[in-house]
């Protein structure tokens, strides 16, 4: 067992970290065989989703049938998915060039609920890559059983190596924007491993890429070398402030570059989720999702609604949650809820700056009835640049964890925790190679990454 000042040095004091304060524990998070079994089949879920999502968007843009034998169409799906977003964005995530294409890290966010495990958001670009694998390193000297333990660095270049299967070491750039920036250390870190293990790997600003007539070139050493896969770390919603965008979009719809995650804005999208238990659609999924992957889904992913302000026919209702079991006309309608009703979640469904993080959250059950009516008026403005949704709350439970106090002793405290598993996509299979675990203190109801919170990798015990 790491001894407190023994992690405060290999955590906390290096310049690489010196941003993200956490407390600490001496032991990792404990994961069951029975957990480690659902996790790896809702990774294999996650890949199944998306690849079913995009088959639904493309139908859907195409106005072709979404189901096999019936004439059944949603054409709904795509404005949905394309409202907000510039022409040129979703002009190049139709382009054939990517068509297929999924991100190759695969992050549910998982709460540990008393119905099990639920997923909030499955992030498409997530960060913690590096501070994850390192964490594994760190903990695994004296926990053998960490999940992904030292191979999580080798496991991401090997997944990114198979989009270039031609090329036995390709050059690699991560590109970090400057909205990500706090992401950077943890990259560089990663960087830096992967060349100790020969790979050749770099970290860049977007705007060190520079496009010359064979393809995407960054400074190596001062001198420019080409790309052959960029590793893009910034959301869509920030692709404005990207200097070289244009480029980076020409090279790739021209062959010359391959970039993972690829830039299609529906897949960074929250209301996504909504998709899932939308009644209009529950058809397309047994369809295109194998049974077990649809199982997993609907139990872990809350029932999810997409908000907006429209004028409806007398009889018609909106899909939505109800007040006193009677469906509603208008979300107004959810200001007279009780308490208990009001156990929903508000927040930003993406392409917005407000949609990671905790920006925008509202807890319903959380706040007064005005407050809440305030956050129902904010989501369903008209001046709204994003969609915002609303979700059921599954509150996580209180669980029993050490961890260290300021004078070096252990304490056991209780907290609520999220799971953050990293599934590398290698073709058909995903790979679990990491689990960051958040354990928050108990009357923290929204759970991220906050400096009185700990983050600790997962092991496996019986």
């Amino acid at each position: 067992m790491p001894s407190r000042d023994v992690l405060r040095h290999k955590l906390l004091e290096p310049p690489l970290f010196a941003e993200k304060i956490w407390k600490l524990s001496p032991e990792p998070w404990p994961i069951t065989e029975a957990q480690l079994k659902e996790l790896k089949v809702i990774g294999g879920a996650c890949l199944s989703y998306q690849r079913a999502l995009e088959r639904l968007y493309v139908r859907s843009f195409t106005d072709k049938k979404i189901l096999r034998n019936r004439e059944v169409h949603a054409k709904w799906v795509a404005e949905y998915l394309d409202r907000y977003k510039p022409a040129g964005l979703i002009e190049h995530g139709r382009h054939r060039s990517i068509k297929g294409q999924h991100p190759i890290v695969l992050r549910p966010d998982l709460l540990i609920t008393e119905q099990g495990f639920t997923m909030t958001e499955l992030d498409s670009v997530p960060g913690g890559i590096g501070l994850t694998a390192y964490l594994n390193e760190v903990y695994a000297e004296d926990f053998p059983q960490v999940i992904g333990s030292t191979s999580m660095p080798q496991n991401f270049a090997r997944t990114l190596g198979l989009l270039t299967p031609q090329q036995k070491f390709p050059l690699i750039a991560i590109t970090v924007s400057e909205e990500a920036a706090t992401y950077r250390p943890e990259f560089e870190w990663l960087a830096g491993k992967l060349r100790d293990l020969g790979h050749d790997v770099h970290v860049v600003d977007p705007s060190q890429i520079m496009q010359m007539g064979d393809g995407s070139y960054i400074p190596v050493e001062g001198a420019p070398r080409k790309v052959d896969i960029l590793y893009r770390f910034f959301e869509l919603f920030d692709l404005a402030n990207v200097k070289g965008a244009d480029g980076i979009f020409n090279a790739v719809e021209t062959g010359a570059l391959v970039l993972t995650p690829p830039m299609k804005a529906f897949q960074e999208e929250k209301l996504g989720l909504a998709l899932i238990h939308h009644p209009l659609l529950a058809d397309f999924w047994k369809e295109n999702l194998p049974e077990n992957h649809l199982d997993a889904l609907m139990r872990i992913v809350p029932r999810t609604w997409i908000m907006e302000r429209s004028e409806l026919p007398p009889t018609a209702v909106l899909h939505a949650p109800t007040v006193n079991n009677r469906p509603i006309r208008d979300w107004a309608e959810l200001a007279e809820a009780s308490q208990r009703e009001r156990n929903l979640i508000i927040k930003a469904s993406g392409f917005h700056e407000t949609a990671w993080g905790a920006r925008s959250v509202t807890l319903g059950s959380d706040v007064s009835r005005e407050e809440w009516l305030e956050a129902i008026e904010t989501a369903v403005s008209a001046e709204n640049e994003t969609f915002y949704v609303m979700q059921d709350y599954h509150k996580p439970l209180r669980l029993p964890h050490p961890v260290y106090q300021e004078d070096g002793s252990t304490t056991t405290a209780e907290g609520r925790v999220r799971l953050c598993p990293y599934f590398f996509a290698q073709g058909d299979t995903v790979e679990l190679s990491g689990i960051l675990a958040t354990f928050c203190p108990a009357d923290k109801k929204i759970i991220h990454g906050m400096s009185d919170a700990a983050l600790l990798p997962c092991h496996l015990v019986p």
